[in-house]
C-alpha cells in the first residue's frame, strides 16, 4: 500500500525492523514504550503498522491493528517534530485508517488531539489516567503465582471477557516477551485475574491488570510491584474503575497524564469493571 502526499510523502506498511524508529519517537514524546513491545504488537496484525517517508527517511508513523472482523485499534500516531504542521500526519492517518475497513476503531487519545479525533468520528467512552511513582516494597501475595504456558488458554479467555475483541496472538507474545513477568491468581480452579509487568524505556510498566475484585487486583498488584520495588513504575488506570484509581493512589502513585478512550462506533460488551490497568495505550 502506498500513497502520494504533501512534499512527496510516501506511506507504506512498516515491518518489525522499523519498530525501533517508531518506539524511539514514542519514547521521545515521554510515552515510555516497553522495551520489547514490538514482537507482540506485530504478532497481532503484521500489516497494521505504517510509516511515512520522504526520500526514504521516516517522518511519520501510525498503527491500525485489526482484531478480527469487527474491531481495530489505532495508536502510535507520530510525526517527527521538525516536520509537523505540513499535512504529513493527516496523510499517514488516512492511508492507514483504510486498513480497518468497516470495523469500529478505538484509540487512546492524548488531550491535545481529542478534538481532532472527534472531527474524524471518534466519540469519548471514558478517560484513562497514567499513574507513576516509586514502587512500594510489597510482599508477593498469597494465591498469586507466575503464569506458565499451561495458563495461556485460561488467560486468553479471561482477557477476552475484559476487552472489545479477542487477542490470542498478542497475548502469546506479551506474556513471554523478554523481561515480561506475568502472574495469575486463582480461586480453586477458577482464574480470578492476571497481571503483567514489563521493562519500559523510562521505567517498568504494569499492564494489563485484570481482576474479578479489588482484593484480587490488590494481590496481583502487590506481587507486580514487588518485582520493581524502589523503581519508578507506571500503570494506566481507566477512570471509571474507582477501585483501580484508589489502588494506585494508596501505593503512592500520582497522575502524570491522561488519555481518552474513544470509538468510532459500538463495541462488544466486556467486563470493564475488571480492568484495573490497561495493557498498553498503543494497542488497547
Amino acid at each position: 500500500m502506498t500513497s502520494a502526499a504533501p512534499h512527496d510523502l510516501v506511506v507504506t506498511q512498516a515491518t518489525l525492523a522499523d519498530w525501533p524508529v517508531i518506539s524511539g519517537w514514542a519514547a521521545a514524546e515521554g510515552w515510555n514504550p516497553g522495551l520489547s513491545d514490538g514482537p507482540a504488537f506485530f504478532a497481532q496484525d503484521p500489516g497494521g503498522f505504517f510509516l511515512g517517508r520522504i526520500d526514504g527517511e521516516p517522518v511519520s508513523a501510525i498503527s491500525v491493528v485489526n482484531y478480527g472482523p469487527d474491531y481495530a485499534f489505532l495508536g502510535c500516531y507520530l510525526v517527527r517534530p521538525d516536520l509537523r504542521g505540513r499535512g504529513h500526519g493527516l496523510t499517514t492517518w488516512k492511508t492507514a485508517l483504510a486498513h480497518a475497513g468497516n470495523r469500529t476503531v478505538g484509540l487512546d487519545g492524548v488531550v491535545a488531539q481529542q478534538d481532532n479525533y472527534r472531527q474524524s468520528g471518534f466519540e469519548m467512552a471514558y478517560r484513562t489516567t497514567r499513574f507513576t511513582g516509586v514502587a512500594p516494597g510489597r510482599a508477593v501475595a498469597a494465591g498469586v503465582r507466575p503464569a506458565g504456558l499451561a495458563d495461556l488458554a485460561a488467560i486468553a479467555a479471561y482477557d477476552s471477557a475484559c476487552c472489545p475483541a479477542d487477542r490470542p496472538r498478542f497475548l502469546a507474545e506479551w506474556l513471554s516477551g523478554p523481561g515480561h513477568r506475568a502472574f495469575v491468581r486463582h480461586a480453586g480452579e477458577r482464574l480470578t485475574g492476571y497481571g503483567v509487568i514489563r521493562p519500559g524505556h523510562d521505567s517498568p510498566r504494569i499492564g494489563p491488570l485484570f481482576a474479578d475484585t479489588a482484593e484480587d487486583a490488590r494481590a496481583l498488584f502487590d506481587t507486580l510491584v514487588a518485582e520493581a520495588a524502589g523503581e519508578e513504575i507506571a500503570i494506566d488506570v481507566p477512570e471509571p474503575n474507582a477501585a483501580g484509581v484508589a489502588l494506585a493512589e494508596e501505593a503512592g502513585l500520582r497522575p502524570s497524564f491522561e488519555t481518552a478512550r474513544m470509538y468510532t462506533g459500538p463495541v462488544r460488551a466486556h467486563a470493564q469493571e475488571r480492568v484495573f490497568g490497561a495493557a498498553t495505550l498503543e494497542l488497547g
